[in-house]
């Protein structure tokens, strides 16, 4: 047979036919990708044009350039390929278009394709390992270190050290003094060197060296002073004056006598918070101890009673269309309580602690002195982020809960509970909305329904991050040793498997390293696919696509593990934690993350349960319970991409189709029903609109229960206009889009989900206010956009920079002083800070539209037509209620004149002139000049006369 490529078939040899399996084409793709930072692992799946795709997660990405990662992708006779990117969770897939690129070096960077080769040219040679590494000196907290110098093609221009496989900083010499070091204490360090194109170099050759051996400190510290104790129900602070130490105070021990018996709890300030029972009488005694364990004489005694615990509140009871809403977080807003102040793990690696900025810095304390703010800019409502027990390692937001049926005790102090809190705003006429999750808990589970333990090692990679088990310590957020350092984890961890662990390959070491490049074990992580989580607790899969099934059905990320919302335990669970809320007396809930539940789970469930609850417990008050969800449709379109099951105005409808009695299966069968219908076929209404000039009935005989952030305005308000067409487009589709919650940005997004806080400038922030204002919808406002705080800003960037550069900056500096509100929308008094604050052009416009909003009826629940209008921004709104003799009908134009033709005879006001103007042919033209001014003609009605001019003129609402 001579050389070449046979093929043997059928029985006979065919000479020279060649490989039959051989892939016809020798095209190629060599693909850079610049991915997210944060990932360390890096996957390109991908299919040729025509051909299959790999298998999720696709393969390992090379490390190329700086920043870049590298794949050669053999295509055969393919001219192209889809391709999408992922760290193992988290998937780039170009919003769910996927990257089409072409043969050939093609660049993938912040969502755009482009050719080249953005590492041509670049220096990728590292520079030599350092050699002779080697220990200078030692004191008890220092070691001094040189090494032999580094050699590149280029230039070496520094050196990195790592203690203990950490990075312990920089130099740009070949010396470096490690510091904060334990007294004789042995430590491991190598070096490595980088040249000006950021290549590194491997490690060096492990040194060790240890500190010297310090004095015995054997006196102890003085004895605490001036101890108070003052209670406000059952709510008890302690102080003290603090101790010296020839050394350093370590910290105190605080020991409690009375009520259930002897308690001793460690702090390192000179408070204590402390809760008691009702009508309690306690003493407390403190000493003080240092780091070698030397302890103080136990202070003199000081005593305190309890009250009676806050009394629960009742909701205000009234339509929150009748409210704007001020939206904060709690954590980031105002600090009333320094002691409660917490940094967490990622205190100093983020820059938080370069500016005095812990993460957890406002509380309730801070909020309830800032009230009046609030009022002072017109706001009756108030959405703070959720207050249950968090637990991650950046949980100042609240979406990561672990014990729901507990208030963080970071948001809490004496006498400002979130009972308190709740009391305090009813007290001067505003409601509170709580932010509520129930897709998820924290990554480690929910401490009520399962926490599994991880696996965990003490070694010399690890031991910083597992803490010593602490017989009976339960995790409370509040007690650590360190305020600005990490949460205990004691509890968290096991290295032995534990007794019903059913997560696979227990502590077996992976391939994959940390970012400290420590080594990574099964177990170590809660994750959905490894047997850890009940299934009849806990989802089992990670989300693939966002627009499918398994958006209600898997993890979302892995900081969240995601309830079994179909399962009876889960369900029982979850009304019982929010009907303890609804009880206390909160107005409404904001729903986190609705659309990944099933919409027949809510219907079935969640939101009967709620509602029935408030009006079980309040009456008439709790029939006006207000929930409204956050249904991600990031899209500027109607429906999302379309798929009815993921768009914000599905979810207000009630089922149409009888479905399976079993939860799971009904689920399925929603989604597959609906999916089918399309979102041609989807139920409409007319609740929103006008029935010529007059109000008609609204039906909400299929009102879901949920109403809804209104992610289409929000999605579109790159301008007032653009949010206008597009909100009126939707409308027909929701149940009663009146009920819409409109904001602009908020702590994720900015328009056109922008990543940063909205930045198109003072003039249009008014006509966006303007327009929210006197539009069909409650108008919401995040914090601080009122004076345009943060603007441009990256919203989140989580640990990996300082919050004090994003959206989600400290606002307090902004509202030091005092502040009286004497109504909504009225400053009677302010000094400092504050009242600069107040003294904001844009604080001037919302408080005007406030105080309009509030005189006009059909500004606050009125449907709305455009049927006779002509103009850009305009309509016309009535709200008629024959019961309580209200109707209020209004002609509104923004930023631009208007004419509305057919409209009923009649005396008209302008709210914002004063001008009147008797309508005796059904027409009245509109002349406003300036973005963000207004025109709003009240009509006079009987027994409803038109207020006239609302306040003063200002910088945007004026002649």
């Amino acid at each position: 047979m001579p050389d070449g490529i046979h093929q043997v078939k059928n029985g006979g040899i065919v000479a020279n036919a060649g490989n039959p399996c051989a892939t016809s084409g020798t095209n190629s793709a060599t693909v850079f990708y610049k991915p997210n930072s944060a990932w360390t692992t890096v996957n390109i799946h991908y299919a040729p044009n025509g051909g299959a795709w790999t298998t999720p997660p696709g393969v390992s990405m090379d490390t190329a350039c700086t920043g870049w990662r590298k794949k050669v992708v053999s295509l055969g006779s393919a001219t192209g390929l889809a391709v999408t990117f992922n760290n193992g969770s988290t998937w780039d897939n170009n919003g769910g278009r996927n990257y089409a690129l072409a043969t050939g070096s093609q660049k993938v960077e912040n969502g755009a394709v482009s050719s080249g080769d953005p590492c041509e040219g670049i220096d990728i040679t590292p520079p030599t390992v350092p050699t002779g590494l080697s220990k200078t000196g030692a004191t008890t907290s220092t070691i001094g270190l040189a090494w032999t110098a580094a050699a590149d093609l280029v230039g070496v221009t520094g050196y990195e050290v790592f203690r203990n496989g950490v990075s312990a900083g920089t130099s740009s010499t070949t010396n470096f003094t490690a510091s904060g070091l334990s007294a004789n204490t042995a430590y491991s360090f190598t070096v490595r060197a980088r040249d000006a194109a950021g290549n590194w170099s491997a490690q060096s050759t492990a040194l060790s060296a240890s500190t010297a051996a310090p004095e015995v400190d054997t006196i102890a510290p003085t004895v605490p002073t001036g101890l108070t104790a003052t209670t406000s129900g059952t709510s008890i602070t302690v102080r003290w004056t603090a101790s010296t130490d020839a050394v350093g105070v370590a910290g105190y021990t605080v020991s409690r006598t009375g009520g259930a018996g002897p308690v001793s709890t460690n702090v390192t300030g000179t408070t204590f918070n402390d809760t008691g029972a009702a009508q309690t009488t306690y003493s407390y005694t403190i000493t003080a101890y240092d780091a070698a364990g030397n302890r103080s004489a136990a202070s003199a005694s000081v005593g305190a009673t309890t009250g009676q615990p806050s009394a629960a509140g009742t909701p205000i009871g009234t339509d929150m269309r009748e409210d704007s809403i001020y939206f904060v977080m709690t954590a980031r807003f105002y600090d009333g309580d320094s002691t409660n102040n917490r940094g967490g793990q990622f205190h100093v690696t983020s820059g938080n602690a370069a500016n005095n900025d812990p993460m957890f810095r406002g509380d309730f304390k801070g909020l309830m002195q800032k009230l009046d703010y609030i009022k002072a800019l017109g706001f009756s409502a108030v959405w703070i982020t959720p207050v249950v027990l968090n637990r991650s390692d950046y949980d100042f937001h609240g979406y990561h809960g672990w014990d729901f049926m507990r208030v963080d005790p970071r948001l809490e102090s004496a006498g400002a509970s979130y009972q308190d809190l709740i009391n305090a705003a009813h007290a001067k006429g505003i409601k509170i909305i709580q932010d509520v999750v129930y897709n998820h808990s924290s990554r480690w589970g929910e401490k009520n329904l399962q926490t599994p333990k991880v696996f965990g090692v003490r070694d010399a990679q690890w031991s910083w991050y597992y803490d010593e088990p602490i017989a009976g310590r339960v995790y409370d957020g509040i007690t650590v040793a360190d305020p600005m350092g990490k949460s205990y984890t004691g509890d968290l961890w096991s290295t032995t498997e534990p007794a019903g662990n059913t997560c696979r390959n227990w502590g077996v070491p992976t391939s994959f390293t940390s970012k400290e490049g420590y080594r990574i074990y099964n177990c170590q992580w809660p994750n959905p696919t490894t047997g850890m989580f009940k299934p009849e607790l806990y989802h089992q899969c990670w989300i693939g696509n966002w627009e499918g099934e398994d958006a209600r059905s898997c993890w979302i990320h892995e900081d969240l593990a995601d309830f079994n919302t179909e399962s009876k335990p889960v369900q029982d669970y979850l009304k019982q934690v929010y009907r303890k809320y609804i009880a206390m007396g909160v107005d409404g809930f904001r729903i986190d993350t609705a659309v990944h539940i099933p919409r027949v789970t809510w219907n079935r469930h969640f939101l009967p349960d709620a509602h029935a609850y408030a009006e079980a417990t309040f009456g008439e008050k709790g029939k006006n319970f207000f929930m409204f969800g956050e249904v991600g449709s990031f899209v500027n379109d109607k429906w999302n991409r379309g798929s009815p099951n993921h768009s914000a105005q599905f979810f207000t409808w009630k089922e149409r189709a009888t479905y399976s009695a079993d939860d799971t299966a009904a689920a399925l069968e929603q989604f597959n029903y609906e999916n089918n219908q399309g979102t041609g076929n989807q139920p409409t209404s007319t609740n929103a609109f006008l029935s010529g000039n007059n109000y008609r009935t609204p039906d909400h005989s299929k009102f879901s229960g949920m109403s809804v952030i209104d992610m289409r305005m929000h999605m579109n308000f790159g301008d007032a206009g653009n949010a206008y067409w597009n909100g009126k487009d939707s409308d027909d589709s929701y149940n009663d889009a009146t009920y819409n919650v409109v904001y602009v940005d908020s702590h994720d997004y900015g328009p056109n989900k922008s990543n940063t806080r909205y930045t198109g400038g003072t003039a249009a922030w008014a006509e966006n206010m303007s327009l929210m204002w006197t539009f069909r919808g409650i108008p919401t406002l995040y914090y601080g956009s009122e004076i345009e705080f943060q603007a441009g800003k990256q919203i989140d960037c989580g640990p990996t920079c300082p919050l004090a550069t994003t959206g989600r900056a400290y606002f307090g500096d902004n509202l030091e002083g005092t502040v009286v509100a004497s109504d909504f929308g009225v400053v009677s008094s302010a000094t400092g800070a504050v009242a600069t604050t107040l003294a904001k052009p844009l604080v001037k416009h919302v408080q005007r539209l406030n105080q309009i909003r509030r005189k006009v009826p059909a500004l606050q629940k009125g449907q709305y037509s455009t049927e006779g209008v002509s103009g850009g921004i305009a309509y016309k709104r009535r709200f008629t209620d024959a019961a309580k003799g209200v109707d209020s009908f209004v002609l509104v134009a923004v930023t631009s004149g208007a004419t509305f033709s057919g409209i009923p005879n009649g005396t008209y006001k302008d709210a914002v002139t004063g001008d009147t103007k008797v309508v005796s042919s059904g027409v009245l033209t509109a002349t406003v000049s300036g973005q963000g001014n207004a025109r709003i003609y009240v009509l006079d009605l009987p027994g409803n006369p038109a207020p006239g001019k609302v306040g003063a003129d200002g910088p945007f609402l004026k002649p």
